[in-house]
This record gives C-alpha cells, sequence and structure tokens, in this order.
C-alpha cells in the first residue's frame, strides 16, 4: 500500500469525526464540489425569453441524463441508488421546480444564477425544518440545481485518474457519488452530520467507509485536495498524511478487515441461535422498499420497521392510497414470506410536512406527532391502513403505532383499522385479515403499562431511542448532554425487561427496533430476557449474529443477573465490553 502515499512528505496528523459506515480506505483527497463562482461571473445572459427555453432545456436534458444513469444502475443491480436518482429526476421534471425557475428568471434576467436560486429557496425552506431527514433532502434539492446550472454554463465534470480516490466535501452531492464507479471510490468525508443524506445511504449500499460530522470546527478545513489520507470508518478516525509506520499499522487492519468480510459473509444464511439453541429473529430497519435486497444480502430475516414517513416526504401533497399501496406491496414482496412490519407514518412538530400545515412547536418531541396526528386526520390515517391491509395479501405484514401512551388510544385505531377493512369490502378490493396490529414502546408509560397493553396487542416493538431520551430527560441531539445518553442506564434496562416480560406472560411477541438492538453487548442482555427479535440497520446484522451465536443462554442469563444488580449505566458498559469483549 505504501506506494500510493509516496511524493513529498508532510507532517501526519489525525481527524476525529463520527464513523458511520465501517471500513479502513486509504487514498487522495478528491475535493468534492465544483465552485460554480467563476463561471457565472463570465456568464452573459441574454433576453429572457432565450434564458427562459436555456433553463427549459437544460431541465429537459438533465432529467434525460439522470434517465440514462438510472437504466446503467439498474443494469448493475443498484437498485437503492437508482431509487436515489429516480427522486432527483422526479425534482427536475417537478412542475413547481420549473414555475419558480421562471419566476426568478422573470426577476433576474439570467437562466443558471435563476435555476441555483429557486433550488436553493426550496433547500432552505427544507433546513428550517430542522429535521434531519429533511436537512439531507435540501442536500438533494441543491444538487439538483447545479446539475441544471451546470448544464447550462456548459461546466464538466472533474476527471478521475486510475488512482482511487476519497471524496470529501461539507456536502457531497448524491448525484457525485452515484456518478462514479464503486472501484473509484476508497472513502467518503463529510462536513454533514446527517446520517440520512442520500450521499451516505449510496456510500452504504456500496460499503463504501465514511465518516461524517467534519463541519464541526471546521475539521474539514485541514483537509486539502491531493492530501493522502488514511480513513477509519468506524473509529471516525483520519490520519492526514500519514507517517510510514502509520501505512504499515494500517496495512495489517485492511488485512484483518478483508478476513472478517469473509467471515461476516459466511454468516448470511446462518440463524442468530446461541449454543445451547435460543433463537433471535434479526430483522432490518428500512426508509423505502429500495432497502429490502440489501437488507437481506446481509441476514437480515425480514423487516422490523418499515418506516413509512418516507412515502410521505418529499411531496407537494399527501400520497394516495395506491401510491402507499405500490410501496409497501413492493416491500412486501420483497421479503419473499418474511415478516415486514410497517409503521404507520410517525410525522409531526419534529418531522414536519408543508401540505400538513402542522403549526410549529416549542417542544415537538411532546407535542403533536405520530399517532396523535394520525387519530385526528382521518384523510391520512385511513388511505394508509387501507393500503397495509392491501399489500399484506401480497406476503407477511404487521401494523406497528407509533407513541401509544394507553389502551384508549389503540381501541381507537383498531376501530379505524375495523372501518378500513369494511371500506375495503364495499369497494371490492382485495385485503389481508391475517395483518398483526402491534404498538412501538417508546414512552415511559407505554413501558409501565405493558402488563394492560398487552393484552390488546399483537407485539410490542421496543424504540430505544425515543425510549432513552424520555426516560433519562435527555435530548439525544443535544452535544453538551450527549454522555447521559446511555441505552444501559438502570432505569431503561428496567423498562425494556418489564416489556419484554409482560409480551411473554401474555403470549405474545416483543421486539425492537432502536439503536441499542445494534449493540452487539445488548443483545446479549436482550436475548437473556427473552426477546423474540431485534431489528437494526443491515450492516449491523453480522456483528449481532456473531455475538448471539458465541455464547450460551444459560451464560447470557448470568451477565444478565450480574448487570440488573448494578447501579450505574457507563458501569454497566465497562462490565459487558469486559466479559464479551
Amino acid at each position: 500500500m505504501q506506494g500510493i502515499f509516496q511524493g513529498e512528505s508532510k507532517m501526519a496528523e489525525i481527524i476525529r469525526g463520527k464513523g458511520v459506515i465501517s471500513g479502513i480506505a486509504m487514498g487522495k483527497i478528491m475535493l468534492a464540489g465544483q465552485n460554480l463562482d467563476g463561471y457565472l461571473v463570465n456568464y452573459e445572459p441574454e433576453d429572457k425569453e432565450t434564458e427562459k427555453k436555456k433553463a427549459q432545456d437544460a431541465l429537459t436534458a438533465v432529467a434525460e441524463i439522470l434517465r440514462e444513469s438510472i437504466e446503467k444502475l439498474k443494469s448493475k443491480d443498484m437498485k437503492e441508488q437508482a431509487a436515489i436518482m429516480e427522486a432527483h429526476r422526479m425534482m427536475v421534471q417537478d412542475p413547481m421546480m420549473a414555475d419558480n425557475i421562471m419566476a426568478k428568471i422573470e426577476e433576474l434576467g439570467n437562466a443558471p444564477k435563476a435555476v441555483l436560486k429557486a433550488a436553493e429557496e426550496q433547500a432552505v425552506m427544507f433546513e428550517q425544518m430542522e429535521d434531519e431527514y429533511f436537512a439531507a433532502r435540501a442536500v438533494d434539492l441543491r444538487d439538483v440545481g447545479k446539475r441544471v446550472a451546470k448544464y447550462i454554463l456548459g461546466v464538466k465534470e472533474p476527471e478521475i485518474g486510475d488512482e482511487k480516490v476519497i471524496l470529501c466535501g461539507r456536502e457531497i452531492e448524491p448525484s457525485v457519488i452515484a456518478g462514479m464507479e464503486t472501484e473509484k471510490i476508497a472513502g467518503v468525508l463529510l462536513g454533514s452530520g446527517s446520517t440520512t443524506a442520500h450521499a451516505v445511504i449510496i456510500a452504504k449500499a456500496r460499503a463504501i467507509p465514511t465518516i461524517v460530522g467534519l463541519n464541526k470546527e471546521d475539521r474539514i478545513d485541514r483537509i486539502a485536495d491531493g492530501d493522502h489520507v488514511i480513513m477509519d470508518g468506524e473509529r471516525g478516525e483520519i490520519v492526514v498524511n500519514p507517517a510510514p509506520e502509520d501505512i504499515a499499522s494500517y496495512d495489517e487492519k485492511i488485512k484483518k478487515q478483508k478476513e472478517l468480510a469473509a467471515h461476516y459473509a459466511a454468516l448470511k444464511d446462518l440463524p442468530a441461535v446461541t449454543t445451547d439453541g435460543v433463537k433471535v429473529d434479526l430483522m432490518a430497519n428500512i426508509g423505502t422498499h429500495m432497502d429490502v435486497d440489501n437488507a437481506l444480502n446481509y441476514g437480515a430475516e425480514g423487516v422490523g420497521l418499515f418506516r413509512s414517513e418516507f412515502v410521505f416526504m418529499g411531496r407537494q401533497d399527501i400520497p394516495t392510497e395506491e401510491d402507499q399501496f405500490k410501496a409497501y406491496k413492493e416491500a412486501i414482496e420483497k421479503c419473499k414470506g418474511k415478516l415486514c412490519v410497517i409503521r404507520t407514518m410517525d410525522i409531526g412538530g419534529d418531522k414536519p410536512l408543508p401540505y400538513l400545515n402542522i403549526p410549529e412547536e416549542e417542544n415537538p418531541f411532546l407535542g403533536y406527532r405520530a399517532v396523535r396526528i394520525s387519530l385526528q386526520r382521518r384523510d391520512l390515517f385511513l388511505p394508509q391502513l387501507k393500503a397495509i391491509l392491501r399489500a399484506g395479501v401480497y406476503g407477511k405484514a404487521a401494523i406497528m403505532i407509533p407513541m401509544i401512551i394507553n389502551v384508549a388510544e389503540f381501541k381507537k385505531v383498531k376501530e379505524f383499522i375495523e372501518e378500513a377493512k369494511l371500506e375495503l369490502a364495499h369497494e371490492g378490493k382485495a385485503y389481508s385479515d391475517d395483518v398483526q396490529v402491534g404498538i412501538m414502546v417508546e414512552t415511559p408509560a407505554a413501558a409501565i403499562m405493558t402488563p394492560v397493553l398487552a393484552k390488546y396487542v399483537d407485539f410490542f416493538s421496543i424504540g430505544t431511542n425515543d425510549l432513552v431520551q424520555y426516560t433519562l430527560a435527555v435530548d439525544r441531539g443535544n452535544a453538551n448532554i450527549s454522555y447521559l445518553y446511555n441505552h444501559f442506564n438502570p432505569a431503561v434496562l428496567r423498562l425494556v425487561q418489564r416489556t419484554i416480560s409482560s409480551a411473554r406472560e401474555n403470549g405474545i411477541w416483543a421486539g425492537m427496533c432502536g439503536e441499542m438492538a445494534s449493540d452487539p453487548n445488548a443483545a446479549v442482555l436482550l436475548m437473556a430476557m427473552g426477546i423474540s427479535e431485534l431489528s437494526m440497520s443491515a450492516p449491523s446484522i453480522p456483528r449481532v449474529k456473531e455475538k448471539i451465536r458465541s455464547i450460551s443462554s444459560v451464560k447470557a442469563k448470568e451477565i444478565l443477573a450480574d448487570v440488573m444488580a448494578m447501579e450505574d449505566g457507563d458501569d454497566i458498559r465497562n462490565y459487558l465490553q469486559k466479559i464479551l469483549g
């Protein structure tokens, strides 16, 4: 590997970010994102009608370029990337986008500037929603605007040589990664901290090591175009202009990484079963139906969380029953008879949608969201329930209701489901009468009431992301108190254990779909508590599977007994690390 780092030596520097896609990579930095300022200064606009025609021609041409790119990606079975580019093509073809551009040309008389301004205004609107998902979509809008502007300006994409590159930028347009051969990209360094950015999603689908969060303290500015870099996507560590001893050390790590990847690949079709025969189903969390194929490649035994709100996002209006039916049906079919748990829309003050006209709230996590909206918005809830019931005909489906805090809410949900069935029967549409209905246990109220709730539901799925923050009164996005956010806190563990016990005592199953499920050491405790199912991001499945297969349930219960006698979350984490590695 040392050959790729030949040339003028500089002082090595270590920079840290947040590792989101594990793996070690070496390569030369290629700064992503071309600055168009110089091109815009030299651009000479013509009359407004000509400028409008240029913009319209560019929109048509870019849509065709994207179509060709989508077909190319599909031919390589890169369905997820193709779907992201399809979303870009829809943005380019959006009549509202075209209208905004034409209005800006009337104002500015300059086609490329009008395109960039129209895209920027829409992007800013998304960013003001203060939601990670929408902030990531703002990047997509800017990407599309830049593509169209570059076409008008005649700007060509930078060429890559034979050497692998590590892409680096404050924001990296998804099209940049999607348009490059995987073999050309060693890694991705992203200034943004978003893990839902399409650039990150594409990198994850291609298993490209990725580190985010480098905008903090302007760490990204310390990385220059052409720098040689070693990056560790698990630890979030970046070595800029490494010394020979650094290179030698990481060469050995890369060798072990390849061996581990081969080991995990061999686990793909094996069950997550302890040495004494206790099995846990390992499922995947997905955002769209396009994620299912990737999940199955990692050995997922179905889908434990389909975040249906993604079907509602990036649109100008409420998706129809038919729109939703198609998305759910495809996900269920891809699961090939394995369970697909679809969570009803978890939208609200923290994830607002412009077309829902939900007022801004001071404390959205405690506000008007999820089932609280669904029960008051028949126009939203009934079509979604009907779509899921119809899709259930094509496989094994379940409905999961978020943010339930009492029995009365769940009874109202069941009334809606019965109404949905009656409407479908009246309309002559086929639907499944064998769709389980469960709830997310993500509030202390729900966890405490699980002995009662278990009498009414078909299953529990513990959403630890919210359960931890609500139980500990710790905003998981607040860096000042992030050290307090710990799913091993004894209060959290007691609520989790209570939920699992309540399920088993009432003959229903309990799963988990929060981040805790992807922690291998936590998985040992959860298995010992009697959990039936763990759902997580697909790349986490092999690590959790290996941990469960390496231990007996008897030993796990001994560890659980020790843990439940402990008083501090950090002590528990350290103890598990010592015992389990």
